[in-house]
């Protein structure tokens, strides 16, 4: 059983740091206002309710909340599959590969709360193929106000939810994170501004596939890298340098650009629920493969979506999803020798490059599935409800379709 694992008692600053904050906002200290908070205010709702125990639970708690999440998870990704009139095979094998991900992932899952904003993520996913897009676009701000990243994907929400009408479903997402964020920010605006900045303001991260390609032209001779303490709040290890800071535009640029370029191609074909899906996946990894720091537990915001895309890419995608999770595994408990750029750097630089190529592969799903069902139709066209017997039916008239 690895450290950190469900029943292990080592500490972890993330969920030691979440325990810190839960408390004192228990004891009376604001976050933002009385406290720096490095997390967004929706982070809230998994970091207080295991500080109602005694505070030497806390730790533990946490962990089984964040595997009840993982359970929880496992149902929102049977309902996609059903909708989608997966077959047997299909639905075993992906929650099969969704129930086996901690062997890969490692005790990260359980020591950081990103699985809460990845089935947030997936339940807004799940809502729009059901034909609810104002709670699917609910439940997308609820996830914004716990993680930022999901906003990526409100471009392809907006392509999606656009036939009926935009005006509810923005009106739900903008003041579901009002109602979360705003009463933060009349207690503490300035706290709340100085964590969104320090974040925006990061730098190269090691980590980051800008930061490894520069370690890997360092390790070549070709560049002399200089790893320096992160400048913000935020606890990193960044690149320093005019060269490293150039870099970190470029990633910026390239992340928009990538997920944009998802939302233009979902734009032009077919916007129905294999293809949404697709689209999703493909835009999380844009942002994670071209972010300018990347942790290993941000691969977590992948993995319920990549693994219920469909195949033949879907497999691809998952195994190269899995290949980037173990090599992330590999130097969790080992940051010192990655710091000092030992040979464990090209661990990293491996792992990017499988990110980077899990994103070509979903741009490559995306693409296939712009004519494989030759219906206009949004997915939120569709009825809301139906039953077992309907989606069988549909499921073979699809296969029929394919086949033609």
């Amino acid at each position: 059983m690895p450290p950190g694992g469900l029943f292990r008692e080592r500490e972890y600053r993330d969920v030691g740091l979440y325990g810190d904050y839960a408390h004192g906002f228990l004891d009376g200290r604001i976050p933002y206002r009385d406290v720096f908070v490095e997390y967004p205010p929706g982070a809230f709702a998994v970091f207080l309710p295991p500080a109602f125990l005694p505070d030497d639970w806390y730790r533990h708690a946490f962990k089984v909340l964040m595997a009840l999440l993982g359970v929880a998870m496992l149902f929102v990704a049977a309902s996609i599959l059903a909708r989608l009139g997966a077959g047997t095979r299909r639905l075993y094998g992906a929650l099969g590969t969704l129930a086996l991900s901690p062997l890969a992932i490692g005790p990260v899952s359980l020591n950081t709360y990103d699985l809460w904003p990845a089935l947030l993520v997936a339940a807004a996913v799940g809502a729009l193929l059901y034909g609810r897009p104002t709670l699917g676009f609910a439940l997308l701000g609820l996830a914004v106000t716990a993680k930022v990243y999901p906003v990526a994907l409100l471009p392809v929400f907006c392509l999606v939810a656009w036939r009926r009408g935009l005006g509810r479903p923005l009106a739900a997402f903008a003041g579901v994170i009002l109602v979360v964020v705003g009463p933060f920010a009349l207690l503490g605006w300035d706290g709340l501004w100085d964590s969104l900045d320090a974040q925006a303001q990061r730098a190269l991260q090691l980590e980051s596939f800008g930061g490894a390609l520069l370690v890997a032209a360092d390790k070549l001779g070709l560049y002399d890298t200089e790893v320096v303490s992160g400048s913000t709040a935020a606890l990193s290890r960044d690149l320093g340098g005019a060269v490293a800071d150039g870099v970190a535009v470029a990633m910026t640029v390239l992340q928009v650009l990538a997920v944009a370029f998802v939302a233009w191609l979902f734009a032009r074909g077919d916007r129905g629920g294999e293809r949404l899906v697709a689209a999703a996946a493909a835009t999380l990894a844009a942002f994670v493969a071209f972010a300018r720091f990347v942790s290993p537990q941000y691969l977590l915001w992948l993995l319920p979506l990549v693994v219920l895309v469909a195949p033949p890419a879907g497999l691809a995608a998952a195994a190269v999803l899995a290949g980037a999770f173990v090599l992330g595994q590999l130097w969790f408990f080992h940051y010192r020798e990655l710091f000092a750029l030992e040979n464990l750097a090209w661990l990293v630089v491996a792992r990017d490059l499988l990110l980077v190529a899990l994103y070509g592969i979903l741009v490559v799903a995306v693409l296939r599935l712009r004519t494989t069902i030759p219906s206009s139709s949004s997915a939120v066209d569709q009825p809301p409800l139906r039953s077992s017997r309907a989606s069988g039916i549909a499921a073979v008239e699809a296969d029929d379709l394919r086949s033609r």
